[in-house]
């Protein structure tokens, strides 16, 4: 269920101690945070509406131990979403980001990237995206883009669209948008994605999570699509030297090589979205349907985490 706000005023977020500096080399503080979340708050929300979110927090700025928190128990304002959510012997309150405001609460919590879950509220085991993590051992962007273009390939084969974006980190994040889904259809699917894309590209890709069994091999993370599991959203930022932001892009840009995983960032985004806007806009209108969806949603009780 979704726990509504107790009153509908557009209350004003004040940015308390915005001077603070949370990316140490590059001297960027919390208030240009705050501001790079408002400034984007247009585009990033109707990808994240609805999503419960587990915040990355760094009260002491990214070259100290920062902190995952998902249950908002206290401390909120009235006017937060919150999405209660079953765990093993209990609830979980997850925030949710609705609004610009609610970017801005997150910011002024030190909050540097926003992860989010697959499905919205309020079907939270029925995801709308698939998502492949790919996850390289070491920054080499010709083997990543022969990788991410490999499963575009295998997934158009399938008659679906895949669209990619930056993962802020080390990787790139494909995703196909999907309607409504039962996560055992989703989680299936991507198995067997996953699966083929290794027959197909032996010494290139690996579904081995441990690094050391990796032999260098780039992993393809499915793990995202689990309820409960999380992927960058897109458009926040990542907690790397440079203020890194994992940010839609074209498959033209990928097979040209002109961008890699932390090619735009919090000082270049601005500039990117006047030229291209935003990449995304039509995903969510244009999801497909996967085999053995109907069938699996007549029993979504398995979706639920222990």
């Amino acid at each position: 269920m979704t726990a509504r706000p107790t009153s509908a005023t557009r209350t004003v977020v004040a940015i308390t101690h915005p001077d603070k500096v949370l990316f140490p080399d590059d001297g960027i503080t919390k208030g240009e945070v705050a501001a790079y979340y408002a400034a984007v708050a247009e585009v990033m929300l109707p990808h994240v509406r609805g999503r419960p979110v587990t915040m990355e927090r760094f009260p002491s700025g990214i070259d100290a131990k920062g902190f995952l928190q998902k249950n908002v128990v206290k401390g909120f304002p009235a006017w937060l979403e919150r999405a209660e959510l079953p765990k093993k012997d209990g609830t979980v309150f997850y925030p949710l980001a609705d609004d610009a405001r609610s970017l801005q609460w997150m910011a002024n919590q030190n909050t540097v990237t926003l992860h989010v879950w697959p499905s919205r509220m309020p079907h939270p085991w029925e995801p709308d995206v698939c998502v492949f993590d790919l996850d390289p051992a070491h920054d080499d962007l010709r083997a990543l883009r022969a990788a991410a273009l490999g499963l575009r390939d295998l997934l158009a084969e399938r008659k679906l669209r895949s669209v990619v974006k930056t993962s802020g980190s080390k990787g790139f994040h494909i995703v196909v948008p999907l309607k409504r889904t039962p996560a055992r259809t989703v989680n299936r699917f991507a198995g067997e994605i996953a699966a083929e894309l290794t027959t197909r590209l032996p010494d290139l890709v690996t579904l081995e999570f441990s690094k050391a069994d990796r032999g260098g091999r780039i992993l393809i993370d499915i793990g995202r699509n689990r309820p409960g599991a999380t992927m960058a959203a897109a458009y926040t930022l990542r907690a790397r030297p440079g203020a890194p932001v994992s940010a839609p892009c074209t498959w033209d840009e990928i097979e040209q090589g002109t961008v890699g995983p932390r090619t735009f960032t919090l000082r270049t985004m601005a500039d990117r979205l006047a030229a291209v806007g935003d990449l995304w806009q039509d995903v969510t209108r244009k999801g497909a349907t996967l085999p053995g969806a109907a069938a699996d949603r007549d029993d979504l009780s398995y979706t639920q985490p222990s």
